[in-house]
């Protein structure tokens, strides 16, 4: 039966599982694979996975509970190797690198950051910083059929909003960095300018989440700071 994996860690990590259940149904069984100085938690797979709520649930509960113990390098939901002997291989050829990792990660959680602004707040700022905008805006209210000007209008303003997304966004890493042991960036998404995470000591935490209050305060009503965590630090394995 294939193997579903949960999480690495030390092999002497304690494994304080009791009333918690795999993914599946029935629920799977929580076990220990263990090689040299790693081990891995998993359950049997079911031949039927799917990102139900149950199952992610459980997921998250086996990772919360792991976490809270000591280091360990979460899996994303949905991890499946082949047998228990394939994970206990995977373990034994990579022992200096999962060690090093978990090394990395210990005392640490993992925080979210999305960072937007509004529309229009930002289109006023670009119209009025620059009168070429305000002159082919003049022209193409006044022109309709004025094709070439409309066409470097949306370019002007296109290139205007990416360089200032990309330069609060460049800010806010700079201001927020600190507090952090490491940050990752992802793709921002449609509404938001910024999307990072950031690897933070635990002890730490409470500042860090402070300190992007402090940023939104300053930022103002038209920005959005959205923070969510503590989360495992899936962004760092």
């Amino acid at each position: 039966m294939s193997t579903y994996i949960y999480a690495i860690t030390a092999a002497d990590h304690p494994q304080n599982l009791e009333g918690l259940n795999g993914v599946g149904e029935p629920a799977g069984t929580l076990r220990t694979v263990k090689s040299g100085s790693l081990g891995a938690v998993v359950s049997d797979a079911p031949g039927d996975l799917r990102a139900k709520r149950r199952d992610l649930a459980a997921h998250q509960a086996v990772l919360e509970r792991l976490m809270a113990d000591g280091a360990t390098l979460p899996m994303r939901f949905g991890l499946v190797g082949p047998d228990d002997g394939a994970v206990e291989t995977v373990l034994e050829e990579n022992q200096d690198v999962y060690a090093e990792r978990l090394s990395e990660l210990d005392g640490c959680v993992e925080y979210n950051l999305k960072a937007g602004r509004e529309e229009d707040d930002l289109l006023r700022e670009i119209v009025a910083g620059s009168e070429e905008i305000q002159r082919l805006r003049e022209v193409t209210r006044d022109r309709p059929e004025a094709q070439d000007e409309k066409i470097r209008l949306g370019e002007l303003v296109s290139n205007e909003v990416q360089a200032r997304h990309e330069a609060e966004g460049g800010e806010l890493l700079q201001r927020l960095s600190g507090g952090a042991q490491r940050h990752t960036v992802a793709e921002p998404t449609q509404s938001h300018f910024l999307n990072a995470s950031f690897l933070v000591r635990r002890e730490d935490a409470a500042d860090f989440a402070q300190a992007v209050h402090e940023e939104a305060e300053r930022k103002g009503d038209a920005y959005s700071l959205n923070l969510h965590g503590p989360l495992p630090p899936y962004s760092f394995v």
